[in-house]
């Protein structure tokens, strides 16, 4: 057992190894500083476990050790490396285990873990847990991949994000911890960085409603104001059970650093120098909060996180980064006339290298079909404020970025007709619509399901609103729009995509009812959205 313990040490963090200039260096032996002892006067485990990045062979395991998830440093009382214990096991009850072992929270890592367990069997649940000095985490469960060569039937997951915490209750996290998925798809903005808003009324997406819940603390900078963020959040139950529920596969938005960023530019102007030292603590931050592998282990400002899964021969999914490597958005970030900045090949989406990387990824896919899992809409969603203004378009989505957006579909219409599945967030309502090279001229390449909110917006105004009617006669690719938050439940099988676009009515007080709002379906080959 000592040995399986000091294997699954080196298996679960061998590859921060390769990081040691950036974190505590890590050895076979224990480090010199272990807290040996801990001793916790409540426990360590407030905010909860999950479980990420999937393979076929194993799985991410999180926790992070915080007693006092508010205070400074989480409340550890020893900033030095302890060690914790955890267990996997097919059954919940833990009466079939297959490994165990121990790994290290750091404190340079908010006293987070990431074990990286490998040698379980393919496309399978197993549940797990954490121990330390007599304390017990919650019991969490995950589900392995497919082998890639594996036919597969059928895969459900849902896609959900923008979770402002002081806007509204959690109650699609709830109602996504009951789906019987495979996996969640979180598009991001999974905290928010503002300050406090106070008792005050507040104009919220259009509509005027008070402030449920609020922030402690000022504006996001420093990364222990991020990691107070992430520690107030992670605190909601609903939340907790649905990470606790099945696998994770995250990506950020804005909200992880500061609104609307782009590249080294944020939305204040502050010097690009300046901005990445911010950026660098919120994306430290975001990954001691998330599931994933060490390779997603910040290199100061940057961080690898776009990468692709494979559910055997079902589907391909790709994991895009739509934030890192844009240029700055055109005319100011203001909704605007698509004028010929929004046509430059000088201004990208995606950044080269990671073009490049979803070219070859979609060119060699054998896939019945491709996930692109991405941020911001990439309908060409045009819109105008009253009957005789102008069409404008929002320049922090693909709207803003056609260069790069007709390259995209360009290359899914040559290359992977009638096969590729968009599934995007950060618009606070639900959209489902046809994706055209240009609207208007041609037939649909693709199709997008664009996740309403969790939370940020509050209760919302429902589908008869200004936007809503003005966005449907604008634009006949759109096929569905609604105000109201929740959640996208995809269920996959081999010739036919369905989607479900869940709504809850209320979450501005507890327990809102949960309702599906519209459903659609995409036939494999066929590229077009059809009522289901």
């Amino acid at each position: 057992m000592v040995f399986m313990k000091r294997r699954n040490l080196l298996t679960g963090l061998g590859a921060g190894l390769l990081l040691s200039t950036r974190i505590r260096a890590l050895r076979a032996a224990v480090p010199r500083d272990l807290e040996k002892s801990p001793s916790f006067k409540t426990s360590p485990f407030q905010l909860g476990v999950a479980s990420g990045d999937p393979a076929s062979d194993g799985l991410v395991l999180w926790t992070r050790l915080a007693p006092n998830p508010l205070e400074e440093a989480g409340g550890m009382e020893v900033l030095k490396p302890v060690l914790v214990d955890w267990e996997v096991s097919e059954d919940k009850s833990f009466s079939k285990p297959v490994q165990s072992g121990q790994t290290l929270a750091h404190p340079e890592l908010g006293h987070s873990v990431h074990v990286e367990v490998v040698g379980l069997k393919p496309d399978r649940p197993y549940w797990y847990r954490f121990h330390i000095a007599g304390y017990e985490s919650p019991t969490g469960r995950g589900r392995t991949l497919p082998l890639p060569g594996a036919p597969l039937s059928r895969v459900r997951f849902a896609a959900a994000g923008c979770q402002h915490y002081e806007y509204g209750y959690y109650t699609a996290w709830r109602a996504i911890a009951n789906e019987p998925i495979d996996f969640v798809f979180h598009y991001g903005d999974y905290i928010y960085e503002g300050p406090d808003s106070g008792d005050r009324l507040r104009e919220i997406d259009g509509h005027k409603a008070h402030v449920l819940r609020r922030h402690v603390g000022p504006e996001c900078y420093s990364l222990d104001e991020y990691r107070r963020r992430y520690a107030q959040y992670k605190m909601d139950p609903d939340l907790q059970a649905a990470h606790a529920a099945t696998s994770w596969i995250v990506s950020f938005d804005d909200h992880e650093i500061d609104n609307n960023w782009a590249g080294d530019t944020d939305q204040d102007g502050t010097p690009p120098e300046i901005f990445r030292l911010r950026r660098a603590s919120g994306l430290q931050a975001y990954y001691e909060n998330m599931p994933l592998r060490a390779t997603s282990i910040p290199d100061g400002s940057h961080m690898q996180l776009y990468r692709s899964f494979r559910f055997g021969t079902l589907m391909n999914m790709f994991v895009l980064d739509t934030r890192q490597y844009r240029s700055d958005q055109a005319y100011g970030d203001t909704n605007a006339a698509q004028g010929r900045d929004v046509w430059s090949p000088e201004r990208t989406m995606m950044g080269a290298q990671q073009e490049q990387w979803l070219f070859d990824g979609l060119g060699r896919s054998d896939a019945k079909w491709n996930l692109l899992a991405h941020q911001v809409m990439i309908m060409d969603l045009a819109h105008r404020k009253s009957a005789h203004a102008e069409l404008t378009y929002s320049m922090d989505q693909w709207s803003g970025y056609l260069y790069s957006r007709k390259r995209l579909l360009d290359f899914i219409g040559t290359h992977c007709p009638g096969n590729v599945v968009n599934v995007t967030g950060d618009a606070h309502r639900h959209f489902a619509g046809d994706l055209l090279v240009e609207p208007g001229r041609g037939k649909p390449v693709s199709v997008e399901f664009l996740a309403t909110s969790i939370s940020s917006g509050a209760d919302g105004l429902g589908d008869d609103d200004h936007f809503s009617r003005i966005a449907r006669s604008e634009n006949p690719h759109l096929k569905a729009t609604t105000d109201k938050r929740g959640y996208v439940l995809c269920d996959v099988g081999p010739d036919v995509w369905h989607a479900d676009l869940k709504i809850i009515d209320r979450v501005m007080v507890r327990d809102g009812a949960l309702s599906t709002y519209a459903s659609f379906a995409v036939e494999r080959g066929n590229p077009g959205l059809q009522e289901a």
